[in-house]
């Protein structure tokens, strides 16, 4: 990757980072290839239509790679079915990953499963996918709890006391112990080291293959730009976070400037 390539990717990802951490509103998503209006949608759980009238896009068939495009707060009401709305049931977003059925989701959030799928508009013979959007009720606004274990049983940059999902991106939140070890899971260059708003101190490793792992929350910094790590390296020490007065680490992946899920982003 060239200079000027590494250096857009970056802005990609600063811009990324930055529109989800401010208001729902100004979250921005730049066009990949094979991405459209529908996945897009499915992704951000938010209606083509919407994603469609706030973009001005007339035609969901002439949508060019490189575009930026506005992704809008998703509805939590208007989306509901008439059974639910005005009930006073409060709900939030919920990430599926490997695992997950809409049975199980529905046994964790305490519901029928019938109650889940009118929520969600979903058909009785709807299977569930890693990585789609659904609502679910309770939970908090900024993350929902996950109710699968498996989860725990992987390689974390912190030992996980609790993991949760970020709403509206593809990354999570692993509390752990204050002034905790950082610690890299991969091999890569340090290309990214120091504070960004409302992340804390914030280390961004670039590895093979075009991944990047962002590794957020930090209370201090122990290496520098430029520098190579090897997996199990420390980065930092974990610090607390203002708004929860917990422990917690914000962890990101992307491939090139495209989010991945990471729970399933190589460590090695």
């Amino acid at each position: 990757m060239n200079y000027v390539q590494r250096i857009t990717l970056f802005s990609s990802l600063v811009i990324f980072l930055f529109s989800g951490t401010l208001a729902a509103e100004d979250m921005t998503h730049i066009v990949t290839g094979g991405e459209t209006i529908y996945s897009l949608s499915r992704f951000y759980g938010v209606s083509a239509d919407d994603l469609m009238r706030v973009n001005n896009i007339t035609d969901p068939s002439r949508l060019f790679i490189g575009r930026r495009l506005v992704i809008p707060a998703a509805d939590e009401v208007s989306a509901l079915p008439a059974s639910v709305i005005g009930s006073g049931v409060t709900l939030f977003d919920y990430r599926a990953v490997r695992g997950d059925t809409l049975y199980g989701i529905a046994r964790a959030y305490e519901i029928s499963l019938q109650a889940l799928l009118e929520m969600n508009r979903f058909s009785s013979d709807y299977v569930l996918k890693a990585g789609d959007v659904i609502k679910v009720p309770g939970g908090t606004a900024v993350q929902a709890s996950l109710p699968s274990g498996w989860i725990y049983t992987l390689r974390w940059p912190v030992a996980p006391k609790d993991i949760s999902y970020m709403t509206g991106q593809m990354g999570v939140i692993v509390e752990g112990e204050q002034l905790e070890s950082v610690r890299s899971i991969t091999a890569g260059n340090v290309i990214s080291a120091g504070p960004w708003r409302k992340f804390g101190r914030v280390v961004i490793v670039e590895a093979s293959g075009g991944y990047y792992y962002v590794y957020g929350g930090c209370e201090a910094i122990t290496v520098n730009v430029g520098d190579r790590v090897t997996s199990g390296m420390e980065l930092g020490r974990l610090g607390i976070n203002s708004v929860s007065v917990k422990p917690q680490l914000f962890f990101m992946v992307f491939r090139n400037d495209t989010p991945l899920d990471p729970a399933s982003a190589p460590r090695s």
